[in-house]
């Protein structure tokens, strides 16, 4: 069963022509069947380019399909039967910490990540369907400049530690082939043009075009509360993605999946875009999950206090999970750990930054159609099929529906799961919100950058000097993938806020 439609907003019709009868009335009797005919409210009145484009889009949905994932998303209680749930952190024996492990640990997982890396085995995936409409911004949101001095986007920032971890990579091992992370950079109908065309414009940041594929993952229709299905205008549908679960359809039906099985890779880093931070293909990460064994690995940074909203990493009813913070009750959220009293006993925030072995993406389509959807309420503006007339809601009026790429943690056994915590200061700094609200911002993601670079400049024996407190470093990933190779700035005093992009 199809889980979500391939459908593409950019797609631009050839010679269109109108559906015959014969093509026609089977479709509108499937919809009609599921209680969904009103999208055919003015088919009779459209060109024959609209005619075309709507048949297409209709036809590439399944109304029965979207009605019984509706249905259950709209009523969950009704589906599910409430029990008890039993909640337990993740067992040591699947967890490790960069905060407390030792040196050499974290010495032989970097190694062996830079191995993998320099054997050509390890690709990354980017989650990069979002608009930056939260933002103020028309572009997708890997196009955003945070505003750093050299001005680059979150795209470039993360183009650029692709191209030094090869590079260390190939140092290390002094190969002789080309060491080559590829990255596969799943957008979505509203954004693949806008992502493709930023990409040629600047050259691919100076990766092989080859070695970058772009693909989309699926939408689905927006639903109104009653479960109907909104009309955008008299000839299309509204859409939105099918949120970040997406991406286990989208591997598949793109043929990434198979780009990568030629490639032979066999470890995979997923991350989303919007984490000006990532350590994209992070060696530790990589060497620590394949240590391991595991078919999942997930990143998660401490919790800062007890009532963070934050989805937590652990163990519900024995398997491995993601629950939302309005899950957990107020006495759950504030137990301590037994053995760490000054920490709390559930502290693991999700941050959607995943390992994956090859061989589980490449099997996992199974349970990837019994993920479930979630409901997002959202304005939605839409076509009333009565009257016609443009609809802007002014509160929420519809839902879109979503799944989550965590929802197919439980299908595995607790052995083939794992999950590093990491420091929040040099691995997480989200983009959500507008400038100028103060957190997950702009203004926070330049901060976290700059304040990073001056870190790694004084802790290679730089002297930093500022007039403002906020003043930090730049420092370019293709200088430095994580503070190493600054040994260059030990005795050099640096005026703070400064740029470094090269060792001179």
């Amino acid at each position: 069963m199809a889980t979500a439609v391939k459908y593409s907003a950019h797609k631009v019709l050839e010679r269109p022509q109108e559906p015959t009868t014969e093509q026609l009335e089977p479709l509108k009797e499937k919809y009609k069947s599921a209680g969904q005919d009103h999208v055919f409210a003015f088919y009779d009145s459209l060109s024959t380019t609209e005619k075309a484009g709507l048949y297409e889009q209709l036809s590439n949905i399944e109304p029965g399909y979207i009605n019984e994932i509706a249905g259950e998303a709209l009523n969950p209680a009704a589906t599910k039967e409430q029990s008890k749930v039993s909640l337990q952190p993740l067992p040591e024996s699947a967890t490790a910490s960069v905060l407390d492990s030792k040196q050499e640990d974290l010495e032989k997982w970097y190694n062996s990540g830079l191995d993998l890396i320099a054997e050509n085995k390890v690709a990354v995936v980017l989650m990069a369907g979002g608009q930056g409409t939260r933002l103020g911004s028309t572009d997708p949101k890997g196009c955003f400049n945070i505003g750093l001095p050299t001005e680059k986007s979150l795209f470039q920032i993360q183009a650029e530690r692709i191209r030094k971890v090869q590079q260390l990579a190939s140092e290390k091992h002094q190969k002789e082939r080309k060491v080559v992370v590829p990255w596969y950079v799943m957008t979505s109908g509203p954004t693949r043009g806008p992502t493709e065309g930023f990409f040629k414009k600047h050259n691919y940041f100076g990766l092989e075009k080859d070695n970058v594929f772009i693909f989309e993952q699926g939408v689905l229709p927006c639903i109104s509360n009653e479960g109907k299905i909104l009309m955008e205008n008299k000839s299309k549908v509204a859409v939105a993605p099918d949120g970040n679960g997406g991406i286990y359809q989208a591997l598949s039906t793109s043929s990434a999946l198979s780009d990568m099985a030629k490639r032979g890779i066999e470890h995979i880093h997923a991350y989303c875009v919007d984490n000006c931070l990532v350590k994209v293909a992070d060696p530790v990460f990589i060497g620590f999950s394949a240590s391991k064994n595991v078919d999942i690995a997930t990143k998660a940074v401490r919790k800062r206090s007890a009532n963070e909203s934050v989805g937590l990493i652990l163990l519900k009813n024995g398997k491995p999970d993601v629950v939302e913070y309005s899950e957990i009750d107020k006495e759950t959220a504030e137990a301590m750990d037994p053995k760490q009293p000054d920490v709390l006993k559930f502290r693991a925030a999700n941050i959607v930054n995943h390992y994956y072995s090859f061989r589980f993406l490449a099997s996992v389509m199974f349970s990837a159609t019994r993920l479930p959807h979630h409901v997002a309420r959202k304005k939605i503006p839409y076509v009333d099929t009565q009257s016609g007339e443009t609809i802007k809601p002014e509160k929420p009026n519809g839902v879109k529906l979503e799944q989550f790429v965590f929802d197919v943690f439980p299908h595995l056994e607790l052995g083939k799961f794992a999950c590093m915590e990491v420091k929040r200061e040099d691995e997480f700094s989200p983009l959500k919100n507008a400038k100028g609200t103060g957190e997950d911002d702009p203004d926070t993601s330049k901060r976290d950058i700059l304040e990073q670079g001056k870190r790694w400049a004084q802790a290679a024996g730089a002297v930093v000097v500022s007039e403002s407190a906020m003043a930090g470093v730049e420092i370019s990933p293709l200088v430095s993938y994580g503070g190493e190779g600054l040994g260059f700035l030990k005795g050099r005093e640096i005026k703070a806020l400064a740029v470094i992009e090269t060792e001179t």
